[in-house]
């Protein structure tokens, strides 16, 4: 079995598991007490703390230990939105951050998203441009979750800082590759992305911004993160972090090859496939793929019984069913999506036998939903009507012909069902002719346009039908 899905949770570092089996004989006393077993509890958590702020470039007494990394961003968060509510309470976020940051700050302000890129980059210009008065906290991811491009943070925590504002960075899939570079105010990260155990974050709080913490205090952590700190498993996560640093530019030279290897034979390998994400940006172990006419989660069931373990930012594995707001904001190709991440070790033989599953498994999903082969595949009987509804016909006003429109009526169906109907159905249409699809899936909303720009086609627009959405397309060629 090969494990490809490292962003998610790393496997346990065999440094991590001999740390923490032996802190587990000095580690279980309350660091808090003054008898010889809490005195030697302390030393340990000083020492990872010391180690962890090495680590990550700042002072040890500016970073607690908390129980997860969304508890650090929560945290971190609220603490410094209530340290300034004074200035005022707006938040300015990437529209692509985790779903951690783009809550916590939901929770704790009135919200500006900057738009990407079509790579996930944000803009260094826009991103200062929503800075305006009442901003008590930036927020900026150091590399994307779902698609791997790392941002321009060294150059947004500038601006941060020249506009008095504090910056917090999402450092989850990054901290293990290196250090976040620049000035800025707040920093959070996860242990179990790096191959250190569940349940350990961190939380960066540096001197000088003022923070005030939300939630329940004590007298632990610097009153930042209360309760019983599980310093077993920060000892394990602090020596794996040591451990990944050591080997990082050996391993990012070694899995950058093989992610290269991926991003340029995909697409020679698979037909209708878009490789997101910035090309060289971004970090050594990631890359993301959508196919079109492929559901996400059946082509993650036939790569699992492949061997192969991947993730997908698919709207089809969500439990909502809506599309990854990470594809979304990115304007790509959300159906048939999979993310693929190595860990440490991975070989170039494995790379080779995925790529070689991949194109069949692929191919069985398109045959099992009913895809076409080409774009002019002859339409399937029953799949369109004779004219639209009067909503949907006033989005083809105009079109020519004096011919009512074609139909195809997806409206119940998920993705990628809608883009495979007008696909069977294009290959009707006579050049300059146009199809509506209706559909009340959201994921439509990117997956039918990014069709017409992978097939040449002209998308003309949307407008709301009586029920969902009529999406109207025209034939070029």
């Amino acid at each position: 079995m090969s494990y490809f899905d490292s962003a998610s949770a790393a496997p346990l570092h065999p440094v991590a598991r001999q740390a923490l089996l032996a802190s587990l004989d000095e580690g279980w006393a309350d660091p808090a007490r003054l008898h010889r077993e809490g005195r030697r509890a302390a030393l340990l958590l000083d020492s990872a703390r010391e180690a962890a702020a090495e680590a990550v470039g700042c002072r040890a007494d500016e970073l607690v230990f908390t129980p997860s990394g969304t508890h650090a961003v929560h945290a971190g968060t609220a603490g410094a939105l209530r340290g300034r509510r004074r200035v005022g309470d707006g938040v300015v976020v990437s529209a692509v951050e985790h779903s951690s940051v783009l809550h916590a700050a939901r929770l704790g302000g009135a919200v500006t998203e900057v738009p990407v890129d079509r790579h996930g980059a944000v803009p260094v210009s826009a991103f200062g441009d929503a800075l305006r008065d009442g901003t008590a906290l930036a927020c900026l991811q150091s590399a994307n979750h779902e698609v791997g491009t790392e941002q321009p943070v060294a150059e947004v925590a500038g601006v941060c800082r020249e506009r008095g504002v504090p910056l917090l960075v999402d450092a989850a899939q990054s901290l293990p590759w290196g250090a976040v570079a620049g000035p800025w105010s707040l920093l959070a990260a996860s242990a179990h992305k790096w191959g250190g155990p569940p349940g350990v974050g961190l939380l960066v709080v540096r001197k000088g911004v003022r923070f005030a913490p939300a939630g329940p205090s004590d007298e632990r952590e610097s009153g930042r993160s209360p309760g019983f700190v599980n310093l077993p498993a920060v000892v394990a996560a602090v020596a794996s972090l040591r451990a990944v640093r050591a080997e990082a530019a050996e391993e990012a030279a070694q899995l950058r090859g093989l992610v290269d290897t991926i991003r340029a034979r995909v697409p020679e390998l698979v037909p209708d496939v878009e490789v997101v994400g910035d090309p060289v940006r971004r970090l050594p172990h990631l890359v993301t793929f959508s196919c079109l006419h492929v559901d996400g989660e059946a082509l993650l069931h036939e790569l699992d019984r492949a061997d192969f373990s991947v993730s997908s930012g698919s709207s089809c594995t969500s439990d909502t069913l809506a599309p990854s707001h990470v594809l979304r904001a990115m304007g790509v190709l959300s159906e048939g999506n999979v993310r693929v991440s190595l860990p440490r070790g991975t070989t170039g033989e494995e790379v080779e036998r995925f790529l070689g599953v991949l194109p069949g498994a692929v191919e069985a999903v398109r045959r099992q939903l009913g895809a076409p082969a080409g774009a002019a595949a002859p339409a399937a009987a029953g799949t369109a009507t004779a004219a639209a509804p009067e909503s949907a016909k006033g989005a083809v006003a105009g079109s020519g012909g004096g011919e009512e429109p074609l139909v195809v009526d997806a409206l119940g169906r998920r993705c990628p069902i809608p883009v495979i109907e007008l696909a069977r159905m294009f290959g009707t249409v006579p050049v300059g002719g146009v199809v509506t699809v209706l559909s009340d899936d959201e994921a439509a909303r990117l997956d039918i346009p990014a069709w017409c720009g992978m097939r040449g086609q002209e998308y003309v627009g949307e407008r709301p039908a009586d029920r969902g959405v009529a999406y109207v397309v025209r034939r070029l060629s």
